[in-house]
This record gives structure tokens, sequence and C-alpha cells, in this order.
């Protein structure tokens, strides 16, 4: 049944795109905002299986997410709750396709082995926020298992030093619950191995999306305090909610 799963899922994520995409690109023609990419993504997510639950509230005004990441259908899931473009490395606009549909979403592509480049990645993020589109960013730098929360790096939160206009910060948890550890992608797995795991995965996978308090960058005396007020406040809530090891599923 695993194949079949896959391949199901795989013909509605191609369903999707056909469906999103032909309005996307008459939007496009007329040169206004589409809104086909959030709801290409919020279909991607159901299709893959993922059926997401909200808590907390985000900020009406214009926001900054800062939130853990455990594993791709994290994309799907916060676009699909917020709308938000978000912040990758520039690896992902090479590949086939979902470079392409990354930068339908204005995601900001940065590099991560580009000695200088910093200051033009600050200013392509500060042109970003001056929209009204949420920004979203994943700090750690790559996924991990779920359990706990890596160090955040804190060079691109520089850009929030002011900000380029009025914004708050809300740190975001993302939580699998016992799903975690068996879709997860860490370590040094191949993407198209996570993919395939998760595509085939029996049942639908929950989401929980956890809108935590936000803060105002001006209450920061810097980058460094603002990743550590972020990173505090998204391992409270994971250690609050971290099932019991003995409930969290193995790896198929």
């Amino acid at each position: 049944m695993a194949p079949l799963r896959r391949a199901g899922r795989i013909a509605a994520l191609f369903g999707s795109l056909l469906f999103c995409l032909p309005p996307h690109l008459l939007w496009r023609l007329f040169r206004r905002p589409s809104p086909w990419p959030r709801r290409f993504l919020g279909m991607a997510a159901r299709a893959v299986g993922a059926r997401i639950r909200v808590e907390g509230r985000p900020v009406e005004s214009d926001m900054f997410l800062i939130a853990n990441h455990v594993s791709w259908v994290d994309i799907l899931a916060l676009a699909d709750a917020t709308g938000a473009a978000f912040v990758a490395h520039d690896g992902i606009a090479r590949w086939p396709v979902i470079g392409w549909l990354a930068a339908q979403n204005n995601t900001l592509f940065v590099s991560r082995e580009k000695r200088g480049s910093l200051s033009g990645q600050l200013d392509a993020l500060r042109a970003a926020l001056a929209g009204h589109q949420p920004v979203a960013l994943f700090p750690e730098g790559t996924t991990s298992d779920g359990s706990g929360l890596l160090p955040f790096k804190p060079s691109l939160l520089a850009v929030l030093m002011p900000p380029p206009r009025a914004v708050m910060i809300q740190p975001v948890h993302i939580d699998y619950g016992a799903a975690t550890a068996q879709i997860a992608w860490h370590g040094d797995e191949p993407a198209g191995t996570n993919a395939k795991r998760l595509l085939e995965r029996k049942g639908r996978l929950p989401v929980t999306i956890r809108f935590l308090e936000p803060f105002d960058p001006a209450s920061c005396a810097d980058r460094k305090i603002l990743a550590a007020t972020a990173h505090q406040r998204i391992a409270a809530s994971i250690a609050a909610h971290l099932p019991p090891s003995s409930s969290r599923q193995a790896p198929v």
C-alpha cells in the first residue's frame, strides 16, 4: 500500500499545481499581487497528508516570523497559516520546479558560503520587509529532529536592528507531536529519501502551528539578544509539549 499512497499524494500535488497555476499566471500578467501561491501551498500541505491546527493568534500588524524547523512540510503549513514569504538557502533556487515555485512565493534566497554577501542579503531582506507580506525565517539554519532546538544563527536578524518599518517579531513553534521522529528531516538523509518516507506514511499528519507571544525588536539591544529571546520562547514551548519518548513513532 505504501507505493499507492505515494502515487496518490504525488497526483494530488500535481492536481493542486494545475488548479492554482493558471490563475496565478493571470494575476501576474495583470501585475496584481497573487493569492495563489499561498493557496497552492495550503493545498499541497493537505495533499501530503498534513492536517493543520493553529494555536494562538498571529499578530495583525506587519510581522517577522521566527520558527523551529523539522521538515519541508513546515513551509507548506506555515505558508497556509500566514501567507509568509520565506528566507531559504540559494541552493533551493537551482532545484528543478521547486526553485521556480519557491520564487513565485517571493522566497528570498541567501548564500551560506559566499563571504562578503551578507550586506547584499540584508538589503534584499529589508526590501522584502518594506512590503506587507509576512516574512518567515528558520534561524537554526537546518532541520532538526524536533526533540529540541539547535542554536539560532543571528546574522540575518541584523535586518531588524532597527527594522525598515514597524514590525513585530512572533516566535512560532511547529509541532508534529508523536509523529515528529517519523517525519523529521535531519542529519545526512537525502531529500528524496525523506520525501519518499513521508509520502508513503500511513494516515494523516497532524501539524500544530503555535503562535507564541510576539515582541518588539526595539526591546532588544542587539541581534544576539533578539535571537536568544525567540529561541527561549520556542524552546520553552517545545519542552512543554514534547510527548513522552514511549509515544514517539519510530521511523519506517
